[in-house]
Order: C-alpha cells, then structure tokens, then sequence
C-alpha cells in the first residue's frame, strides 16, 4: 500500500482514536470515554478518511489481518496447506483439525475480532459521512468502507454457522444465510449511493489506489449471492463486473504482503501441501495447467516445492477477487439450471484462459472441454476449477459445503466460538458445532 495509508493511519493513531476504537479485548465492545474526540474526527473529511483506509489496514496487514487469518484457517482445514513448523500452536490445531481446534485458536480469535473491529469502525465511517456537505465525497467515504464491512461479514459467514447481529457486548445472533444476505444489503446501499452522487476525484485521491470500488461492489455481491444460493441475484452481480478492470489490495515496505512477509520469506509457516494444491482423485489438476507454476515454486532443494503466485515478494498485490471467479460463478449458476447449456461456455473462459489474457496473469492454458456433459460432470468440473483458480483465496471451505463435499474431505466443517466471546459476558453465544 502506499504512503497515504500510512498518513492517514498516522493521523488516525496521532488523534488517539486508536484508543477510542480499538478493541480493549476482543470483544465487540469498542467504546471509549473519550467521546468528544471520536465525535470531532468523525465529523470531517479528513478524520473520517483516516478511518476508511484503516479498515483496509486491518484487513489486509499483518498476521492479525482478517485476510491472513482467513486463507490460514481455511488453507489448513481444507488441505490446501502444510503445516511448516509444528511448534506454530495455533496453526498446529487447524492442520490437525477436529476437536484439536478450540475457542482458544489465536488465528481465529483474530478473524472473528478483526473482522467485527472492521464492521464496527465501518459503521461510524457510513453513518457519519452522510452528515457531510460534500455528497460525492461521502459517497466514496460510503462505499469504500462498505467494501470492507462486506469482506467482513462475508468471512464471518463462511466460517460461522451463526453470526453477530451486529456489535456490542451482548449481541444476539442471525444464521450465517442471513448474514450473507445483510452482507448484500451493505453492498446495495452502497451502489445506490454511488449511483444519486458519483465518487469524488478528490476522495479517490486520498485512498488506495488499488481498489475498484464499483466492480468490487458487484463481485463481492455475485459471490456472497451464491454463497446464499440466490442464483439469479449472483448471475445478475457477475454480469455487472467489467472483467477488463483489476481489483486489488496493493503493498509495499511499509505495509508487505502478509503471505510473502509471514510465511513465504520465512518458510517457518505453511507451504503448499503438494504440488496438487491438496487435490486429489478427478479434481487432480491436469499436468499441463498453467496455474499450477503459477501458484508453486519448484526447487531442487528444501523446500522443494513452495509458494508462489500472490505470496512471491513484499509489494506483490493480492486480487480483491479474480476475473476467474466471476466467470466460474456464472457457469455454477448456469449448471444449477435445469437446463445447463451454456454452462460449458462459460466454464471454457477458464479452462482456455492464457495468462496474457488474465489482469493477473493467472492462466490455465488448457484445450477447451468438448463434448456432453450431464450437470453433475459439469458442477465436478467446475468444483475442480475453483479449487485450482482460486487456490488460496479462503473461499474453498464454502464451497466445499455447496458442492456437497464429503466430511471426511476436510478437517473442520465449522469452527467454534471464540472463547472471548462467550468469557465477555455474551449469553447469546451459540453453541459449538460438533465438527
């Protein structure tokens, strides 16, 4: 990320409000005494920008990063990963996985924490920015951090079988669908406030450049639209995403790639489990597909194989989402039809794609799929191209639920609370899941 990040990060620590939102714990309570401050730096442009790209800060930096925590988790209970260094504890129990993974895991204590820490800072951004004069200006200010309160949500509800309602100590609890859903209703408000006032120059001036906040929008809703299985709602969103235009979350020395700066400089943390990306049986990657030198770096000595792809240096940018995904959405949604025909084409987009045609260069560069193919051969196939596209992206869990993946196939199907919640006085905590 660049400087501005760390100006307005700066600005953020530099009026204290770091005391005045951070997380005294990691329960929901975020309040702080000190309410004449909070209430000055979120009356102004400046103050209430220094929060937004904060929210990217949380998310994206560091081993407590929503993002980092996620594709640990998930990388390590769907055997996407290999566990580096057996005396990483926390990381020991999710590549163990059943009951060795407690309320007490430190990875997802930071997930769950981070990602409400961000729901609720979001949510001071979207109100109060909403009292400004500048309506365009607000408009970014709105739909950035609404990008993040979705990423949020979203996690929460692929890794929770029920969710916070919102925040506060004693918060109740919404089945994950539901937060799905409440996830989309933060992206629509937010394109609906795009669309009355266009985003200012001047707003997007002020915060990462990285991002496209229009068509993060959209994809974010076409993913979290299929993870609820409203098929026609994730056609639509796919469709409105101009697959011409990058999305990302872009670093450099002062903020690094977390893969790269925790576990790819280190060897010390995970790598991936195989040369196969953990797959096995028909879902074996062909042995001439692109994506797999893409994702793999192959060596002559230890480690022999290790990661690549988004996690190969400090300033490396991370995808928001793929171009892959959103074509491979719209191919899931196809097949689930009762008639599937134009699935095949869709899912062909992927299946040829070269790495020069790919904003990210991310290509499997295979010959295209020919010939008839029932639905269940076509959710295989395309199960299977998820799996090897979007390989270390943290969604692989979820659909292995969807796509109706056999229990024993991974190590966790939810998690369990984290003890800080329930020990925070929450009675409304549910009850663990049994795997």
């Amino acid at each position: 990320m660049k400087n501005y990040i760390n100006k307005f990060y700066a600005l953020k620590m530099g009026v204290a409000l770091s005391m005045v939102l951070a997380m005294t714990s990691c329960k929901k309570d975020f309040k702080d005494p000190n309410g004449a401050l909070v209430a000055d730096v979120l009356k102004s442009e400046r103050g209430l920008t220094g929060v937004a790209v904060g929210l990217q800060r949380v998310y994206t930096v560091g081993r407590p990063g929503v993002f980092f925590s996620s594709i640990t988790a998930n990388g390590f209970v769907t055997n996407e990963l290999l566990l580096s260094n057996a005396g990483n504890i926390p990381e020991l129990q999710l590549f163990t996985g059943g009951s060795k993974v407690d309320g007490t895991n430190s990875i997802l204590t930071n997930l769950w924490a981070s990602s409400n820490k961000i729901i609720y800072e979001a949510d001071l951004v979207i109100s109060n920015a909403a009292n400004l004069p500048d309506k365009s200006y607000a408009s970014g200010l709105i739909a950035y951090s609404s990008v993040f309160k979705a990423l949020a949500m979203g996690n929460l509800a692929q890794y929770w079988e029920q969710v916070p309602a919102g925040t506060g100590k004693q918060v109740s609890f919404i089945s994950r669908k539901a937060g799905f859903t409440k996830a989309i209703a933060v992206i629509d408000n937010a394109l609906s406030v795009m669309t009355a006032d266009k985003i200012s120059d001047k707003f997007l001036g002020n915060v990462p450049k990285g991002i496209d906040i229009k068509n993060t929008l959209y994809a974010l809703k076409a993913r979290y639209a299929l993870f609820s299985e409203d098929y026609p709602l994730a056609l639509a969103a796919a469709g409105n995403v101009d697959l011409t235009v990058k999305s990302s979350f872009d670093f450099d020395g002062n903020a690094p790639n977390p893969i790269f700066d925790i576990a790819t400089s280190t060897n010390n943390v995970f790598q991936p489990l195989n040369e196969k990306l953990g797959l096995t049986g028909a879902d074996v990657p062909d042995a001439n597909d692109q994506r797999i030198p893409f994702y793999i770096l192959f060596s002559t000595k230890a480690p022999l194989i290790s990661l690549k792809g988004f996690g190969v240096a400090t300033a490396t940018s991370i995808p928001v989402y793929l171009p892959g995904e959103m074509m491979l959405i719209k191919a899931e949604v196809l097949a689930r039809q009762p008639d599937p025909g134009n699935a095949l084409i869709e899912l062909n987009k992927v299946v040829t794609k070269t790495a020069e045609k790919d904003l990210f260069k991310l290509g499997a560069a295979l010959p295209e799929l020919t010939g008839n193919y029932s639905q269940a051969q076509l959710l295989d196939l395309i199960y299977k191209h998820r799996c090897i596209e979007l390989y270390l992206s943290g969604l692989k869990i979820e659909d292995m639920r969807r796509f109706g993946k056999p229990m024993a196939d991974r190590k966790r199907n939810f998690f369990p609370y984290p003890l800080v919640e329930a020990d925070g006085g929450n009675p409304n905590v549910p009850a663990n899941p049994a795997f």
